[in-house]
């Protein structure tokens, strides 16, 4: 079974990558077009703190979405995660329950995650590489 499940790893952790650009996707465009909904703050100015994370969120969203860059996007992306927990949502509470912080940690390890990994299938970056296993997983 282990085998099996081997073999599906890449495509397991593609759909993490998806998934997770897809809902970080949500938190820019909310952001800086009201879309889905009208961000509770606004749409903030595109040279302030919350206007670059939105750039952020919707720009690395979508090239963590393509796999394009994936690495080195999800890093400085797990760092705006980090810094934003730590700014904003640690200072109201110890607990991240309370502080409505959660998503923020999530995403942060999701994208470090993704750091070590790389996107898994499905991506830019893997159709990009030359042909033959990069990780002992995708023998």
């Amino acid at each position: 079974m282990s085998s099996t499940l081997d073999r599906w790893s890449p495509y397991a952790l593609a759909v993490l990558r998806i998934v997770t650009a897809l809902l970080f996707i949500e938190h820019g465009t909310q952001k800086l077009f009201g879309f889905p909904a009208p961000s509770e703050s606004g749409t903030p100015p595109l040279m302030s703190l919350f206007g670059i994370g939105a750039l952020l969120e919707l720009v690395g969203g979508l090239l963590i979405l393509v796999g394009l860059f994936t690495r080195p996007v999800a890093f400085v992306l797990a760092g705006e995660m980090a810094v934003a927990y730590w700014m904003f949502h640690a200072p109201q509470s110890v607990y991240p329950v309370l502080n409505g912080g959660d998503a923020s940690i999530l995403f942060c390890f999701v994208f470090l995650l993704l750091v070590f990994t790389g996107p898994g299938a499905l991506s830019i970056d893997g159709a990009r590489r030359p042909v033959g296993p990069r990780h002992s997983w995708e023998r």
